[in-house]
């Protein structure tokens, strides 16, 4: 894993993914970055800084998709420079890799897509750390395969990060028993937030349990995770995306220390 600008490797504590789900503008994105850099320096925490510079997989048409793929990606890059920290982004079509990867550290695949070869292999073959999200439909061993297309492609810096499994139409579950299974493969994160939504709502808009974070994110740091994936805003209510499941940034530092405890007294086993 070879990722610019990622201090605290050897802490031994676990790799935080966080920030909005979407770059809706440029202060938004700093104050959310600021706050994180902050809590992830005072507990040591290795940080990459996440939000997505267009949401191309959305329930409705008129659903908010992006404010402009270059404007979206040259905040991530402010944000980059400016906090020296590096940033992830997702992608939707093999065409954004080389893009997207003139701006960010870190190129991710939605979990909906991450068969999609010609997608993987783009992303793989900018030479960026590529985060795969395991599809709601997928076994933790299919995974293997994706990460092989990576490798395949001359990219050893490969990730895994579990967003849950459908557990019949409008819900998710996490199946811990697959964490040893995909660690042995790649290093595996765990999406907390997006573990608990509650997808195909009547409303078009998918649901969440916020509520959950905590119990999930330490269910994830007892089973050793390598990392924890939590997409966090100021205002969640009010958020152009994913508001429903998102973490509450104010509630953050505290989740984080219990977190760290929990890391701590786990390195000790």
């Amino acid at each position: 894993m070879n990722i610019p600008k990622l201090k605290y490797l050897d802490s031994n504590n676990f790799i935080l993914i966080a920030g909005p789900c979407a770059i809706e503008g440029e202060e938004m994105a700093f104050k959310i970055a600021e706050k994180i850099l902050n809590i992830s320096n005072k507990y040591n925490i290795p940080f990459i800084f996440k939000g997505s510079f267009k949401k191309a997989n959305r329930s409705r048409l008129d659903s908010f998709t992006g404010i402009g793929d270059i404007k979206a990606l040259e905040i991530l890059e402010k944000v980059s420079a400016h906090f020296d920290i590096p940033t992830i982004t997702d992608i939707h079509e093999a065409k954004d890799a080389e893009l997207a990867a003139k701006y960010v550290d870190v190129l991710q695949i939605p979990a909906f897509l991450v068969r999609q070869t010609d997608l993987v292999v783009a992303a793989a073959k900018t030479g960026k750390t590529v985060n795969l999200k395991k599809g709601q439909f997928m076994s933790p061993e299919s995974m293997k395969y994706a990460v092989q297309k990576v490798k395949d492609s001359n990219n050893n810096n490969v990730l895994i990060t579990d967003r849950g499994t459908m557990f019949g139409y409008h819900d998710m579950v996490v199946d811990f028993r697959g964490i040893p299974t995909m660690k042995s493969i790649a290093p595996t994160i765990l999406d907390v937030t997006h573990s608990l939504q509650k997808p195909n709502q009547t409303s078009g808009v998918t649901g969440g349990v916020p509520e959950m974070i905590e119990t999930i994110a330490r269910a994830g740091v007892v089973n050793n995770i390598d990392g924890l994936f939590i997409e966090t805003h100021f205002d969640p209510k009010n958020a152009k995306s994913d508001g429903a499941n998102m973490l509450d940034l104010e509630l953050l530092e505290g989740l984080i220390s219990n977190l760290v405890d929990i890391r701590k007294t786990i390195n000790n086993f």
